[in-house]
């Protein structure tokens, strides 16, 4: 019985006489069958190259007057021919019949290799030189070669550098009018693709077709071996091979065996480069169908995994696998020679690497060596500053993926790493190992001089500086020693140059760094992207976060070598360093008395000016210091004096405040 649809009476009509219609005429050169002698003439005319008709607005020329009238149409923009299905229109009534099939999913033409359908005969006639790899047009500048004409065109434009269609709302150029079409989708939101099974739009055909997978997903198949189900009789057949380890496809130019001839046939690609699935929208070229279609979703942000426990959602099935081990804990792979587990066979064989400490690339620059070319690529870019991946929503720049990964996270809020001790979340992996350190007081960087052990490994560097003293960059000006490059720079606009270039156009304020005036900003939008994962405390800058873990560390990696007291700051270490010395560099401009620190002078300036900032608001008495004043309260309030707390002041302070404000109370 015939299943096929029509949509009217004249369809039906239609198809009736081709199938009842004897076509006794064929053509010579390439077979095609005709019922009527006249429509074989005319066909031939094709053969002859017999143009008659010109086209008088592009010179275009046609065999056919029926040709050229069509013709005329893309210059008129005339479209008579109408869908009643979705309104779309057409200059042709052929290209309507042809639109039909994408509401009835009709696909008359198989291809004889693989089976696959296609709703058009053109369609059919390229797919086949996926099979023979036949690529007829070739460019006549850079000799690739192309199985499309279309393509040669499009691939002729990146000679040319030839954007010729514009976007009327945001101006931005394309080298391809279909590009812009996708490209306006995005001011008008417009998702002409729909899924018929769950309803959820598109705004690309490719993303459509991507999507549907997930609801083919019956899997009628298992395997009896390790229970792992598929939906092909032919997918079971080639997981079989993954259980007998046979490997009959070898590749003739490595020598690499593989169980698929797929599998061959892409690895192959890799020796000839070759990309043969391509973006549509952003140009991007993959060895494999289906790492195109996972890259679609960065353009739809489709993610259609979902983690069960947290929510976090991904565009693949093996991340959320992978994801999943953070809650399970599970960790299959263990090194058999240090006993090390993880999650994921690729950080095992990376951890190997450890054992091995064999760094085969080597950075030509600096002579760093690194145990794979990924890490050296990464590392290039310290000498290059390139920075690739960029925020889409704030614009700030990277070196590296992972790292932009971790930003997004500022924007999304997305915790996704949970302490199984506390039940708090994280943004990042390493934010959680470092948290549940505080759980196991885990110290695992020890210091090879002093012994001294810390929990965070730039913790135990910035402490190895204390040891070295090394401060290999220097003030040209002044001779000033840093350790660091970017404390030179900071230095030499401060002090010698005084030059503020920056300011803050809500209160004036001049910066001589972009830096200063962007953390400056936060002051004013009250922004605090860092926050303590064991208080919640919140810091503007990521400096201060680290200054603050060190009140619950108790860490304090520098320490006096005259009296061995130590600091959690190197500030507070400088300060205290000048009590040793006797070196007051604040000095009092009225009387001459010197003090270590700038706020002591600041107090102390008080006593001449008679300036008292801080007022009892229940009696209106004005006093020098706010601790006087939390003092004096406690006479309103009839409250207990607490014990005087050593901590609260260093003795040098105490000493200074007993003298200048011993009449205050």
């Amino acid at each position: 019985m015939n299943s096929k649809q029509f949509f009217d009476k004249s369809q039906v009509n239609q198809h009736n006489r081709n199938l009842i219609t004897e076509k006794l005429y064929s053509c010579g050169a390439y077979g095609k069958e005709y019922s009527a002698k006249d429509d074989l003439d005319t066909h031939n005319e094709i053969h002859t190259n017999n143009k008659s008709y010109f086209c008088d607005k592009c010179d275009k020329e046609f065999s056919q007057k029926g040709y050229l009238e069509i013709h005329y149409r893309i210059h008129e923009n005339a479209k008579p021919y109408s869908c009643d299905k979705c309104s779309k229109n057409f200059s042709t009534k052929s290209n309507l019949n042809l639109h039909y099939r994408v509401h009835t999913n009709e696909k008359p033409y198989s291809c004889v290799a693989c089976g696959k359908e296609f709703s058009q005969k053109s369609s059919l006639k390229t797919h086949y030189r996926v099979h023979t790899n036949e690529k007829p047009y070739s460019c006549d500048v850079c000799s690739r070669e192309f199985s499309q004409k279309s393509t040669l065109d499009m691939h002729y434009r990146t000679h040319a550098g030839n954007k010729s269609y514009s976007c009327d709302v945001c101006n931005k150029e394309f080298s391809h009018n279909s590009t812009l079409k996708h490209h306006y989708r995005k001011h008008t939101n417009e998702r002409p693709f729909s899924c018929n099974i769950c309803s959820k739009t598109f705004t690309h055909k490719c993303a459509l077709s991507s999507h549907y997978q997930i609801h083919s997903s019956v899997k009628s198949y298992s395997c009896d071996i390790c229970l792992k189900e598929f939906t092909h009789k032919s997918s079971i057949k080639r997981h079989y091979l993954t259980h007998t380890k046979e490997k009959p496809f070898l590749c003739d130019i490595c020598g690499k065996a593989f169980s698929q001839k797929g599998s061959l046939d892409a690895h192959h690609r890799i020796h000839t480069n070759e990309k043969p699935y391509r973006c549509n929208i952003c140009g991007k070229a993959f060895t494999l169908k289906g790492n195109l279609y996972t890259h679609y979703r960065i353009h739809t942000n489709e993610k259609p995994y979902s983690c069960d426990i947290c929510g976090n959602e991904f565009t693949q099935k093996g991340k959320l696998d992978r994801h999943y081990k953070i809650h399970t804990n599970e960790k299959s792979f263990s090194c058999d020679i240090c006993g090390k587990e993880f999650t994921q066979k690729g950080k095992l064989d990376r951890h190997y690497r450890i054992h091995t400490y064999k760094k085969s690339f080597s950075c030509d620059r600096c002579g760093k060596e690194f145990t794979q070319k990924g890490k050296l690529d990464r590392h290039y870019r310290i000498h290059t500053n390139e920075k690739p991946y960029s925020c889409v929503i704030c614009g700030k720049a990277f070196s590296q993926k992972c790292n932009l990964v971790r930003h997004y996270r500022i924007h999304t809020n997305k915790k996704p790493y949970l302490c199984d001790v506390c039940g708090k979340y994280f943004s990042d992996k390493g934010c959680l190992n470092i948290h549940s350190r505080t759980h196991t007081n885990e110290r695992p960087y020890s210091c090879d001089i002093c012994g001294k052990e810390f929990s965070r490994k730039d913790t135990l560097s910035k402490h190895h500086q204390t040891h070295s003293n090394e401060k290999p960059y220097s003030c040209d000006i002044c001779c000033k020693e840093f350790t660091q490059k970017f404390n030179l720079n900071i230095h030499y606009y401060k002090t010698h140059t005084n030059e503020k270039l920056f300011s803050c156009d809500i209160c004036g304020k001049e910066f001589s760094h972009k830096g200063n005036l962007g953390m400056h900003y936060k002051i004013h939008t009250n922004e605090k992207m860092y926050s303590c994962d064991i208080c919640s405390k919140e810091f503007s800058r990521k400096g201060s976060l680290y200054k603050h873990h060190r009140t619950h560390t108790n860490e304090k990696p520098y320490s006096c070598d005259t009296c061995c007291k130590e600091f959690s700051q190197k500030f507070n270490l400088d300060r205290h360093n000048r009590i040793h010395a006797n070196y007051k560099p604040y000095s009092c401009d009225i009387c001459g008395n010197g003090f270590f620190q700038k706020g002591n002078l600041t107090l102390h300036s008080r006593i001449h000016t008679n300036e008292r900032p801080y007022s009892c608001d229940i009696c209106g008495k004005e006093f020098f210091l706010k601790s006087s004043l939390n003092k004096h309260y406690r006479i309103h309030t009839h409250e207990e004096p607490h014990s005087p707390d050593v901590q609260t002041f260093p003795c040098l302070q105490k000493m200074f405040i007993q003298k200048s404000f011993k009449y205050e109370l």
